[in-house]
Order: C-alpha cells, then structure tokens, then sequence
C-alpha cells in the first residue's frame, strides 16, 4: 500500500487549484442554518471549531456544533441515531466501522464536485480515495490516519545504557527487561514497555494486531471475496507468548500499572506505540519531556477516517462544504502542527515535520515498510471486540505462559468465536 503521498509535494498546486473550483462549486450550500458535527475524538474539537469559523466569511448564517466525545461513546450514539435518523449532520468515522451504514443506505452519495475532489490524485492516493468510496460511488472525504510508531523516553534509554530504539521484537522484549524500573523488593514501578492490556473495547485488539504484524501475522485473511481467522498460527502464539512473558516472566509491566500516554507523559512508562496525535498531546501535556520516535520493526496498521452525512437537502449541502473546508490545505497544516492526526490529503507539511522532529518516523519510514489495514466489513466491530475480551482474559491467565499448546488451544478457540461471527454473516472463507 502506497500512503508515502504525504511526504509528496508533487501535484500539490494542481491539487489546490482543483479544489478552489470545487469550494466554488460548493459556494451555495448556505441554504442550511445549523448543522452538528459529530466525533470520536475530543482532541478533534478546537479543529472543527476553527473550520467553522473559517467558513463564516462564505457562509454568515451557518451554524456549526460540535459535539466530540470518546470513542466508544461515539461508536454507541451512531449505533442508536444512525438507524433513527436523529445523527448529526457530519459524522466522523472510520472506514470499518461505516461499512453497515453504508450497507444499509444511512450514508448518503457525495455530489459530484465532492467526488471530483476525492477522486483526483492530485489530492489524494488511490488508497484513501478508494476507501471513500462505496459500490462505485465517492460517499465519504478522507480527513486523517490513524498510524503507530514507536515513542521511547531517549532520557531513560540512555541511563539504561541504550542508543538508539528497538529495531526487532526479540529487541523490544530485552529493552524492556533493562528500561523497567523496580522498588526494593523488585517490583516494577516504571514498566519498560506499555502493552495495551485492559481498558474497554476494540482496541484491544487493534494493539495486538499492530504486534502481530511485526511477526509476519494478521487477525483476518481476506480468500476470494470472504474473510478468514488467521491469528491461530505460529505470529498468533509468538504475539501472545511475548505479551504473557512480558507480564509473568520478565515482569515488565502489569495489567495494573499506568498505561499508554498519560503514563508515558508522567515517565510510568520507557516506551510504547501509539499513533501520531500523542506528538500534540505531549506538547500540550509535557512539554519538556525527552523523547523520539521510530519506526516499528515491520510496518503499522493504517487506520483511515473519513467524513460523512447521513443528511438530505440543505443540511447535506453544508455537511459537504464543512467536509471540503476541513480539508483546505491550512486547516490541514494546523491540524498536524497543533492536534497531532496526520492528514490524508497530499499537501506540504515539510515546514511543521521540520519543526517537530517526532513526526518524521510516520512520514520517514524505511522503503520496505509494510501497512496493513483492518477489513471493512459489517461485523468487523463485533469481532474485534470479542477478540479484544478473550485477550483481556488471557492476559490475566498465567497458566498460559506455561505451555505453548495451552496457547495454542486458547487461540483456537478465540478464532472459531471469530470464524462463527464471519459464518452468521455470510462473510466466512471455505
């Protein structure tokens, strides 16, 4: 998959003339008083907040709320307004989950000039424009990317004695073993390396697959036009088996300890991955922290988020301009810069990369490196979800550790439960 068209400036000022034409095009839909975006991310909420005040010049008597909440949260109110025709007017999702809403005809087409833009690769890689689109017809504007890489703390990497981050995943468990920190009596008290090992939802999961990947592995494989559990194998067991010994054997962190960015901000943690927007976060948070990022060992997952309406009418008109001036090339350059997400759109963000080196191992990553995707598929949230749940039992089971067949068997079972789901919609590979 080739997403390296944000280091690209090739095309950008045809890009940007294109899109005048389409603002332009789109320079009637002021028809609609108030509309409501609705997203996932809280982070998101001073961003929308400046596109709308943006659009005041072009559009006076436009109303624009925001309304930003966690994620799952999020994920729950679609579920219940989306069906009701209550949602909001500019929805914020990603691709996976919007499939049975797409599915089910609760999105709507985007107009031609919406679709024009898209579809230009001038403005965007196939992948992203191809994701936007549903049974052949341009439904979505892709806006941002989740991306993980590597965060390490360079302070505690060099009172360890380590000069540089983690290059395999053998590396990553030994790393560890040297960054944890203990009391006297030998518990940790900094985990050397933050696995993502409880908290709510899909997440979970997405985490593991992200590790997973690093051993040649993925949770789903795509045969024909059917989809297969593939995490019972030999990257499924090495994944787990890395989690588990982290835990119960070299004790480098605990389902207890303080987790993910916040803990890496308060130095609870020497290292994790996560994606992008933890560079603004820790500008906001800890300023003065000590850190650099890397590359993962193999590649990262790619997960892609895209703007759509379930709105008719007027509502519709200015759901589509909100979404095409969030993707003007300076809200853009201020959504990285001050947010952290990394745009999707092709523009010049070489100046803001310069500026915060931290992002250079989303957008410098060796020739070789891999992305991978999770399946946009109706029950994909369904599965990752109950994967995410046996996981998050398994964590807290040491006999696992024990024994390879033990976690084998656990996995087994844990790709049937997925197998089943994919068998109940149609979706299962022979």
């Amino acid at each position: 998959m080739d997403i390296r068209g944000l280091r690209s400036t090739r095309g950008i000022r045809a890009g940007v003339a294109v899109a005048a034409l389409v603002f332009a095009a789109l320079a009637g839909p002021a028809r609609a008083q108030e509309i409501t975006v609705w997203s996932g991310y809280p982070e998101m909420e001073p961003f929308y907040k400046r596109v709308a005040e943006g659009m005041k010049a072009k559009y006076p008597n436009l109303k624009v709320n925001v309304q930003a909440i966690p994620l799952r949260e999020h994920e729950k109110r679609m579920a219940l307004a989306l069906p009701s025709n209550s949602a909001g007017d500019i929805l914020e999702i990603q691709l996976g989950s919007a499939q049975r809403y797409l599915e089910a005809g609760l999105l709507k087409e985007a107009p031609a000039a919406v679709a024009s833009f898209v579809k230009d690769p001038a403005n965007f890689d196939a992948f992203f424009s191809n994701e936007a689109t549903f049974e052949g017809k341009v439904s979505a504007v892709p806006l941002f990317r989740g991306q993980g890489s590597l965060f390490y703390n360079t302070e505690m990497f060099a009172a360890a004695g380590l000069s540089g981050p983690p290059k395999t995943m053998a590396e990553y468990s030994e790393f560890a073993k040297k960054l944890t920190q203990r009391d006297a009596s030998g518990k940790a008290t900094v985990s050397g390396w933050s696995l993502r090992l409880s908290g709510g939802g899909q997440g979970i999961a997405e985490k593991f697959a992200i590790n997973m990947f690093q051993f040649g592995g993925s949770l789903l494989t795509k045969k024909g036009d059917k989809w297969q559990a593939s995490f019972a194998n030999e990257a499924g067991r090495n994944t787990l088996k890395q989690y588990l010994q982290s835990i119960y054997v070299d004790k480098t962190v605990t389902p207890e300890m303080p987790a993910d960015a916040d803990a890496f901000e308060r130095k609870q943690t020497a290292m994790f991955i996560r994606e992008s927007w933890v560079v603004g976060d820790i500008a906001t948070k800890a300023p003065d922290l000590k850190y650099a990022t890397a590359p993962l060992p193999r590649g990262s997952i790619v997960a892609t988020v895209h703007l759509w309406t379930p709105s008719t009418g007027a509502k519709a008109e200015a759901a589509w301009a909100f979404a095409m001036a969030a993707n003007e090339p300076q809200n853009l350059s201020w959504l990285l810069e001050n947010v952290g997400w990394l745009p999707n759109r092709k523009v010049d963000l070489s100046a803001i990369i310069k500026a915060k080196p931290a992002f250079g191992a989303f957008v410098n990553y060796p020739k070789e490196y891999g992305f991978f995707t999770l399946p946009a598929i109706g029950p994909i949230d369904e599965i990752l979800t109950r994967i995410a749940a046996r996981l998050v039992a398994g964590f807290g089971d040491p006999e696992l550790v024990k024994s390879d067949d033990k976690i084998d068997a656990f996995l087994k079972a844990a790709a049937a439960e997925t197998d089943g789901i994919l068998q109940r919609e149609g979706l299962l590979a022979k």
